[in-house]
């Protein structure tokens, strides 16, 4: 049988929340989403926490928080999902790559200083995997050029940088909810921070650019006089969705507990291989273990990481590739002139990475097929 790359926890409490969400009459941003966010802030440790129907959303409200504009520069890593530097493009500002960690797949902090201009308005560090950038690092060199740092933290709940939970540390922190996330709500996304005034700002322009609580108005609490005090955007969240959230936040750390767990299992089989390289993780961090990312020591091997990729789903595994370096997608290489130059960490990281089905409902007999397959193919086509 077939062990899916993930498959989301989802038991009767999610069931049951979304069933009453929808018996309640009302299902779209109301009580349930306001307690998700209550939950969610107090779970984290922060001062606000803003609900949004993606973390691709929460990313664009924090930069048009801070007055992102037409010619602003924002740093990202070179490896990451689109939406991190996406989201730049919609004011006509330009994303600067930055080159990767090939050990942990976080930005360089050695190579952040070069790629900072006089245009230079932010950067964007990413938790790869769920594990913490270097954010002391990033943070003195973000004081130092008075930059606001907004991280991406898609994968990284729950997740420690030196005792400080993700989420309390920068500026804004910006959260997925999406499927495959470690805590889902089918599409979602949340943004903590401690400024009040961006809270307040976000509030408004993720429903329209409608004045505070405009989800009101069809409610007896409500009015049906509002004002639009700035042009905003669709991006509020649900009740459905936050109904699965809250369910969600209540198993986390069980569910943290459990990726945590097959990381441990995966990693104690297949760091002894020598045509593997497992997961790298500083000792003064805790990882979500969003990802499980193997590395493939391309010189004692006879295949290159497609074939294996290939070879495991023949075997019933699927894996995935997180992620193909923005460089290389035709947008951006045309758009910003952008080529594998400079970015030897990247490039290195990957030709090599393949990511390992890791979900909190994985039985144990699915984590021993992996790693007996991987196991497998490793000696199979050492050289």
């Amino acid at each position: 049988m077939e062990i899916p790359f993930h498959k989301p926890y989802i038991t009767s409490d999610e069931v049951d929340g979304v069933v009453n969400a929808l018996q309640s009459g009302w299902i779209t941003m109301g009580s349930t989403t306001l307690e998700f966010e209550d939950r969610f802030r107090e779970y984290i440790g922060c001062k606000n926490a803003i609900s949004m129907n993606s973390c691709t959303a929460c990313l664009h409200l924090a930069l048009k928080a801070i007055n992102l504009t037409e010619g602003d520069e924002v740093l990202v890593p070179a490896v990451t999902f689109t939406a991190t530097a996406e989201v730049i493009t919609y004011f006509k500002a330009k994303p600067v790559l930055a080159d990767i960690d090939k050990h942990t797949g976080n930005i360089d902090i050695s190579k952040i200083e070069r790629k900072i201009t006089a245009k230079t308005k932010a950067i964007i560090p990413v938790h790869y995997g769920g594990q913490p950038c270097d954010m002391d690092e990033i943070a003195g060199i973000a004081k130092a050029h008075r930059l606001c740092v907004i991280e991406d933290a898609a994968h990284a709940i729950p997740a420690w940088y030196r005792q400080k939970k993700i989420g309390t540390i920068s500026d804004m922190t910006c959260f997925s909810f999406y499927a495959t996330k470690p805590l889902t709500t089918g599409e979602g996304g949340m943004v903590t921070t401690e400024n009040d005034e961006w809270t307040a700002r976000m509030k408004i322009l993720r429903l329209h650019g409608i004045s505070q609580d405009a989800w009101k108005r069809y409610s007896k609490e409500g009015t049906w006089f509002y004002e639009v005090i700035e042009a905003g955007h669709k991006y509020n969240l649900t009740d459905i969705q936050a109904a699965i959230g809250l369910a969600q936040l209540r198993k986390i750390e069980w569910m943290w507990q459990r990726r945590k767990l097959i990381a441990g299992r995966y990693t104690d089989a297949l760091q002894s291989i020598d045509t593997l390289m497992t997961p790298f993780v500083k000792p003064d961090r805790e990882s979500a273990w969003h990802l499980y990312v193997l590395k493939l020591n391309l010189e004692t091997l006879t295949i290159g990481r497609n074939q294996f990729i290939e070879e495991l789903k023949r075997r019933g595994i699927v894996t995935s590739v997180h992620f193909i370096p923005l460089y290389r997608h035709p947008y951006y290489r045309d758009a910003f002139s952008y080529s594998t130059n400079g970015f030897d960490g990247s490039e290195w990281f990957y030709e090599r990475v393949i990511s390992l089905p890791i979900y909190p409902g994985m039985t144990d007999a699915q984590v021993h097929t992996v790693i007996d397959t991987v196991t497998e193919l490793a000696t199979r086509y050492k050289k």
